[in-house]
């Protein structure tokens, strides 16, 4: 059932070749989310409101929440996918496949239902003020209940079709979403709604770019299944080390992003307590720099597949070569975007909002973030790598000590030293703390050789 095309990608191409079919069409279909990501903000900015701006800051932990449950069953099952190809075992690939596409299905209907049913708390204790309250339960409504399956679900399917070597149609499905989400923002928010509501016209045009990827997905799946793992036909329960192994890197993935998220939230908390335009400065620099971010989650996610593929067929030199290669270019992307934001730091932040207060203060909150770039690569990077071995607990180790130990108390402890730029401050001195951990963590567990394919 292996298609003729995952196997020439990951036995036959030169790894230079087979990483650049992986990764230009993953980075690629990143760099699409992050401006469709931005997109919302774009617009909101337009209005020249920073409440509006505001409230779309702090939704979007929430909106990424959706991405852990993405992480649970398309990471840990795409990652399993890759290695049993390896090992030659397609029937039980299928098996994964589906089951991963219901529990992705499950999942995200019930985190809808718990954000619909506590949404107003959950807004309060995000930091959500009397100016800010409607706007952000309006985004909410429409990106997180009403989007939330179809978003989990489209990361999902991405995810298992890239897992058996079809980069090009999973980087396709996320650029199609997220163009559609571009030029349908505008048109919901100045030409549909009435004043007043662009927020509420943003998140109805989040919600059907959703729903519209979705339906691109569930055409690529009928058009491949008869060469491929991936297929909504239920090919039977998986072996219960399969499961324990999706749950096992799956967890991890979903609980690093809920750690990401957190973090977020903490930085949105302590902001909003010097001011509603400390909070817009700050949301909107959290989108501006996502760009090398997207750059190195793109590099990881198309690296993976293939390091996994490697890894469980026994291919060393093979693996090792990617790794390095790979590593490599997401360090030379880092250094280029450390130049590029602190030349244009001003005129990327003016795109999104027009007060001048929120500008000066989200231009430096952007220079002084932008440097830990290079730190935040190689720690993901090595997250990933541990997902590809299907070593779940060292990735979650990693995860853990990257956010409750290192990022999150460090939040805390400089903004009790140095006020609000200690926010900002503090990514660069725990991540710094991170790659030196992580580092350590590779060279002690770093596998010899290839090891069962589920663990």
């Amino acid at each position: 059932m292996q298609s003729e095309e995952s196997g020439r990608v990951f036995e036959e191409l030169p790894v230079a070749e087979a990483l650049r079919v992986m990764i230009v069409p993953t980075v690629m279909s990143q760099l699409i989310v992050l401006m469709y990501n931005m997109a919302d903000t774009f617009f909101v900015g337009r209005t020249g409101n920073p409440y509006m701006v505001a409230s779309t800051s702090l939704v979007l932990p929430v909106f990424n929440m959706t991405l852990c449950l993405a992480g649970l069953a398309g990471v840990g099952g795409g990652a399993l996918v890759s290695r049993l190809l390896g090992r030659g075992m397609t029937e039980e690939a299928s098996k994964v496949s589906s089951f991963s596409i219901y529990l992705a299905l499950a999942v995200a209907a019930l985190f809808s239902l718990l954000v619909l049913v506590f949404l107003d708390p959950l807004l309060s204790a995000l930091g959500a003020s009397g100016n800010t309250m409607e706007y952000s339960r309006q985004y909410a409504l429409c990106v997180i209940v009403a989007g939330g399956i179809p978003n989990v679900l489209s990361n999902v399917l991405s995810n298992l079709i890239r897992s058996v070597g079809r980069s090009k149609e999973a980087g396709r499905g996320i650029m199609f979403g997220g163009l559609l989400n571009i030029v349908l923002d505008p048109i919901f928010m100045f030409l549909i709604m009435p004043d007043g509501y662009e927020v509420l016209g943003a998140g109805i045009a989040t919600c059907l770019s959703s729903c519209m990827t979705c339906v691109y997905f569930f055409a690529v799946m009928f058009r491949i299944r008869k060469n491929s793992v991936v297929s909504f036909r239920f090919a039977g329960m998986p072996l219960m080390k399969s499961v324990s192994a999706i749950f096992s890197v799956g967890i991890p993935s979903a609980v690093a992003t809920l750690l990401f998220d957190l973090d977020y939230v903490v930085i949105d908390r302590l902001m909003s307590g010097y001011s509603d335009f400390a909070l817009a400065a700050i949301g909107v620099v959290l989108k501006v720099e996502r760009l090398p971010l997207n750059i190195g989650v793109g590099i990881c996610q198309g690296m993976m597949p293939l390091v996994a593929y490697c890894f469980s067929s026994g291919n060393r030199k093979r693996m090792d070569r990617a790794i390095g290669l790979s590593l490599r270019t997401g360090l030379v992307a880092a250094a280029v975007s450390i130049v590029f934001y602190e030349l244009f730091a001003r005129q990327l932040i003016m795109l999104f909002i027009k007060d001048e207060t929120t500008i000066a203060m989200a231009t430096v909150f952007l220079r002084i973030r932008v440097l830990a770039t290079p730190l935040m690569f190689s720690s993901f990077f090595t997250v990933y790598l541990f997902q590809a071995f299907g070593m779940g607990r060292k990735s979650l180790l990693l995860g853990i000590m990257r956010w409750l130990v290192f990022n999150i108390p460090m939040l805390f402890i400089l903004d009790c030293l140095v006020g609000m730029y200690g926010l900002v401050l503090s990514q660069i001195v725990a991540d710094t703390l991170t790659v030196i951990f992580s580092i350590h963590t590779y060279r002690r567990f770093k596998p010899c050789a290839a090891s069962p394919v589920v663990s």
